[in-house]
């Protein structure tokens, strides 16, 4: 029987509780990090804690993101033309949204892991 699901629940992870549903969440969060963490096996046999490098992964990159959008205009404005910069700011804007989306799935996911049961509001 699977459980509920919580907002945010990634769309490439199966329900809780369903057939499978755990591989599908190691799955999703090996592709959260960077292709190297895949030698560890500790990460693969502890989803709990795949899950915590993920969320610690996913949280200095959005820093990042969110560093570089803030500086982009003070640091090159003199090296690049006003559209380039207009671009990188709006490629900056949708990355921090994808890593911000990510790191709230690893959340969920991550409670789900830990046994954590979502009930479905009415």
């Amino acid at each position: 029987m699977t459980q509920g699901q919580p907002p945010g629940w990634p769309a490439a992870v199966r329900p809780p509780g369903s057939p499978e549903w755990e591989r599908s969440a190691v799955a999703w969060l090996l592709d959260q990090v960077p292709p190297d963490y895949r030698i560890y096996d500790v990460l693969r046999k502890y989803p709990v804690l795949l899950a915590r490098f993920a969320d610690g992964h996913l949280a200095a990159n959005l820093e990042a993101a969110r560093g570089g959008w803030r500086t982009l205009r003070r640091d090159l404005a003199a090296e690049l033309p006003p559209e380039a910069i207009e671009a990188a700011m709006s490629a900056y804007e949708r990355e921090g949204l994808r890593l911000a989306e990510a790191q709230r799935g690893v959340a969920v996911v991550r409670a789900a892991l830990g046994g954590y049961h979502w009930v479905p509001r009415l």
